[in-house]
């Protein structure tokens, strides 16, 4: 994979340092997107150039607006001359109960979780066909079991499978189109859905027994960008069994 380009949206941190990172070690250079993540984006880019000059590179966009996303496209092949992958990270995730869901809550949750992701990948499409490159979402396996008072993200990510679906068709064969879904990984920065009872409850419906880290994620992008040639189409759950259990 040496000299190979992929670009990683929402990948400062979380999950989405842990993706760049994975694909850093394997001989990626990155396109890191970020949105207001500048610290964090920055020391990771600083810190992964140190073990191979000029290997990452930064952009800033709000994925919101999707006049905006063709020039992440334009800015990476710029700057490394080609586009092998593109990795749909970002994501907004918190709760909606019914009787409070308003148009911001619709903009943010939806914009983030399918409407960037189909839009940018519109715009990488022509680039990937170049490459006969791939996209990889992050999708959820609440999608088909929905959490309670997460109904507009549930509808966001099942968006993000069906948009998964009709891209591998469309973009065929030149371009393969896959996504992850998590089950329990990173939890959220606020405590306000998860406190520790819901946290432990949740672990032990895990038949693994054990929360996922973003590493599990990570390695399954990998293998869907490295070593999987003949998968498109696919939502491959990385829960650790959980949605057996549900």
């Amino acid at each position: 994979m040496q000299g190979k380009v992929v670009l990683v949206t929402g990948g400062a941190k979380r999950v989405g340092a842990a993706i760049v990172r994975r694909l850093h070690g394997a001989g990626w250079r990155i396109m890191l997107h970020y949105r207001s993540s500048q610290t964090e984006a920055r020391a990771l880019a600083a810190e992964l150039n140190l073990q191979r000059a000029g290997s990452v590179a930064l952009v800033q966009a709000d994925l919101l607006n999707t006049a905006a996303l063709p020039a992440l496209i334009q800015q990476t092949v710029q700057q490394f001359g080609q586009l092998d992958a593109l990795v749909n990270n970002a994501s907004s995730f918190f709760p909606t109960p019914v009787g409070e869901i308003n148009d911001a809550n619709w903009d943010d949750l939806i914009g983030s979780n399918v409407k960037g992701p189909l839009f940018l990948a519109q715009a990488a499409a022509a680039e990937l066909r170049k490459t006969r490159g791939c996209i990889v979402s992050i999708a959820d396996i609440h999608v088909d079991r929905p959490m309670r008072d997460h109904v507009v993200y549930t509808i966001g990510k099942a968006g993000l499978v069906a948009m998964t679906r009709a891209l591998a068709r469309d973009l065929a064969p030149d371009v393969r189109v896959n996504a992850v879904a998590p089950g329990a990984n990173v939890w959220p920065d606020t405590d306000s859905v998860f406190d520790d009872l819901t946290r432990q409850r949740i672990t032990r419906t895990i038949p693994l027994q054990r929360v996922g880290e973003p590493d599990d994620l990570a390695r399954t992008i990998q293998f869907l960008i490295d070593d999987a040639p003949y998968i498109t189409g696919q939502i491959i759950n990385v829960d650790g069994g959980r949605s057996v259990f549900l």
